[in-house]
């Protein structure tokens, strides 16, 4: 998608890893022509892709293998080419949510928003890391219920308190948003939890973050979980451990 950073904090990763023969580039891929594109990249001596919404679903059924995670997640966002062009599919968003928790996900309480493919990472990452209860949230409320039947957890109409608020929406991508209008909390209702996980990846912070921390809510902000999911990746195209300090250190050029 044309929001995309994964180039700026990939191409970084690669030059402070000195893999100086390899490069990350921008694909825009409309949704017709997923499968045709993803099928070229490894006959065009790509090693992996990163996918985004509203691909990720999709991304997974392409694949001719998957972890055990992505599968029970029913969603990928990271593709691995083999030597033969095979296609492997992995879900690195769930990880990253969990290393980026400021405290424990044991016992805790979740409200989700969204029900796409990072709505789906975030509920099973949280029930798998021993989260007691896990609320989903969607303007349409027939899709949340489909994720929970499928991951677990409460589809619910209304925002509830918890421990972590977990944004999963297209919300705040745009500038221009109205983010409030579209979800089921307003900024005073932040204070009425622990965390604010914000899973946009945006150069600016959304009105959400900005609305959580003129409340002294803490804020895992989406571009840290993107170094964190973005970091894995790199680990899986190239076999290199990421240079995360080289990432963050590339979001913050102008």
């Amino acid at each position: 998608m044309a929001h995309s950073l994964s180039p700026a904090i990939q191409n970084a990763a690669l030059r402070a890893a000195g893999l100086t023969g390899w490069r990350y580039q921008l694909l825009p891929v409309p949704s017709p022509l997923l499968e045709e594109t993803v099928r070229a990249l490894p006959g065009a001596g790509f090693r992996g892709a990163n996918v985004t919404i509203p691909h990720k679903e999709r991304a997974l059924a392409l694949a001719d293998g998957a972890s055990e995670r992505a599968r029970a997640i029913g969603a990928a966002n990271t593709l691995v080419f083999g030597p033969n062009g095979e296609i492997s599919a992995e879900n690195t968003d769930a990880s990253a949510l969990i290393e980026a928790l400021p405290f424990s996900a044991t016992g805790i309480t979740a409200l989700v928003l969204g029900a796409g493919g990072s709505a789906r990472a975030a509920v099973w990452a949280l029930l798998d890391a021993g989260a007691r209860e896990v609320r989903v949230w969607n303007r349409t409320h027939e899709r949340a219920e489909r994720l929970v039947a499928d991951l677990g957890g409460s589809p619910v109409r209304v925002a509830e308190p918890a421990d972590i608020l977990v944004h999963c929406t297209s919300s705040g991508l745009d500038a221009s948003d109205s983010t409030f209008k579209q979800l089921p909390v307003s900024a005073d209702d932040l204070q009425r939890y622990r965390c604010v996980i914000d899973l946009v990846y945006s150069s600016a912070e959304t009105q959400l973050a900005q609305a959580a921390r003129a409340r002294s809510v803490p804020v895992v902000a989406g571009l840290e979980l993107l170094v964190g999911q973005g970091a894995q990746s790199f680990q899986l195209f190239t076999g290199v451990p990421a240079d995360r300090s080289a990432m963050r250190s590339a979001l913050r050029r102008p």
